[in-house]
């Protein structure tokens, strides 16, 4: 049986051998702890990386970068127009249309703007976070959220059906005072749960998504927590793919194309977008 960890190595090194293109210019590099295989997978490949810039999603995955020894690239920095050739992720939780949740690692705006610089994004995961429906196993919807805003924020929550939405803490040792955890932007996170997050063919089965009962599908909920004010950003990665967002004209999509699963057997599971 495959440990966790040879899970994540596995499936890393398959999406990068299936996706890691030939010379490319950017390369998005996610966070969480299946990263580091990946970044471990394209070193392995023995190719030149010194005119390839990575562009991280956050404080870790910077670090990670320059560890290796590869070249670090800010999204602040890219030039006007540049887009990335790919972006390697993992998620919390992915459901059968490839929908992901993220952020718990506290990094969902910024891996979101990546994904959305980059021609397509590959999710990397262990076999756990494969679920048919988002919020089966993985508890609530991460929301980066303004600071003065929380309260506002958690009020319009608990209208969208959410039952309980906690602002985040930072751990602490017992007799240390809790503090909100801040994101990278200054930000801070509200964990929101809510039942199990219907799929267009569940709805189109006659399952009402429209937020009855706290019950929703995942792009309906996604747009209508974006629209709260004070919201910066919200960890559902849902709606078109790289590809199916350049057909339309922009430059790339939240959802992955790919995701690659490392299952307890030892092999690889892949499942494409739809």
């Amino acid at each position: 049986m495959s440990t966790v960890e040879d899970a994540k190595r596995n499936a890393s090194t398959e999406a990068v051998a299936k996706h890691y293109p030939k010379n490319p210019k950017f390369v998005g590099i996610g966070s969480g702890t299946t990263i580091v295989y990946v970044v471990e997978a394209i070193k392995a490949l023995g190719v030149d990386t010194s005119s390839t810039g990575f562009v991280p999603t956050g404080y870790q995955s910077n670090q990670l970068v320059v560890n290796a020894g590869l070249m670090p690239v800010a999204f602040d920095s890219l030039p006007e127009g540049a887009v990335l050739d790919v972006a390697f992720d993992g998620a919390d939780e992915v459901d059968d249309d490839l929908n992901c949740i993220k952020g718990g690692g506290a990094c969902l705006f910024q891996e979101k703007l990546v994904a959305m610089q980059a021609k397509e994004f590959i999710c990397v995961a262990d076999s756990r976070k494969l679920q048919s429906r988002l919020l089966t196993n993985w508890p609530s919807i991460p929301i980066e959220v303004a600071p003065m805003a929380v309260r506002r924020v958690i009020a319009e929550l608990q209208k969208l059906g959410s039952p309980l939405p906690k602002l985040r803490y930072t751990p602490v040792k017992e007799g240390d005072q809790a503090t909100p955890l801040k994101t990278d932007q200054g930000f801070f996170l509200i964990d929101a749960p809510f039942p199990k997050l219907l799929l267009p063919e569940d709805v189109a089965k006659g399952q009402d998504g429209s937020g009855k009962n706290g019950v929703w599908e995942v792009s309906a909920l996604a747009e209508k927590i974006n629209l709260i004010q004070g919201v910066l950003e919200v960890g559902l990665f849902c709606g078109p793919t790289g590809p199916q967002a350049q057909a339309a004209g922009a430059v790339g999509g939240q959802k992955p194309v790919a995701a690659y699963f490392g299952m307890p057997d030892g092999s690889v599971s892949v499942r494409l977008a739809k």
